[in-house]
């Protein structure tokens, strides 16, 4: 039986590159992420722009003017996440079918314990570094302000909370090798798991 693995760590944490780890050592990914912006290019394009008229442009989904309509509206976020979330979820359906013989897969989802996504994995792993280091890789983000940044963090779950909550932490505050080492000690560790 396939082992679940989630993966997931507030914003600037290193979550993309642990996952590309996970990847070039064979572990099969699922980028959540990476999933809803091929699916703002095609599946959802037409139901998002039924929804919000004229949050699509040449059949993609125009993210700043979706963002227009729905930031600070709960009620359009809701709107929006009940066309969104099913679709991802079909998807996420679909990749563990297509990888039910792998010993392990890894759900990469950034707000895995916020949807509760955590429940359905075996194990889930946090990224984590200091929040100074965080910090810096968040603000050198094209188009990133204190203020967006601030507005991310306060839709995740604290990451002193996450840590207490996974199985496994990946320290990413060093280099690469240093984290590569970690995601390699965890594997180790679930292929000794009887």
């Amino acid at each position: 039986m396939t082992f679940i693995l989630g993966l997931t760590g507030s914003i600037g944490m290193g979550k993309s590159t642990t996952a590309a780890l996970f990847k070039k050592h064979g572990i099969p990914v699922y980028d959540a992420d990476q999933t809803v912006h091929d699916l703002y290019r095609g599946r959802l394009v037409p139901l998002i722009e039924d929804a919000f008229p004229g949050s699509t442009d040449s059949g993609v989904v125009d993210r700043s003017k979706l963002a227009a309509q729905v930031i600070g509206h709960p009620d359009k976020l809701k709107q929006l996440e009940s066309i969104v979330h099913p679709v991802v979820q079909e998807e996420q359906e679909r990749f563990l079918k297509r990888h039910f013989n792998s010993p392990i897969v890894v759900l990469d989802i950034p707000l895995l314990f916020e949807n509760a996504k955590d429940l359905i994995c075996n194990a889930v792993v946090v990224v984590s570094t200091d929040a100074k280091t965080q910090r810096e890789r968040v603000l050198a983000r094209e188009g990133m302000t204190v203020e967006k940044m601030e507005a991310l963090l306060t839709r995740q779950v604290p990451d002193v909370e996450k840590r207490q909550r996974a199985q496994f932490v990946i320290d990413t505050s060093q280099n690469i090798p240093h984290a590569e080492r970690q995601v390699l000690s965890i594997l180790k560790a679930l292929s000794g798991r009887s």
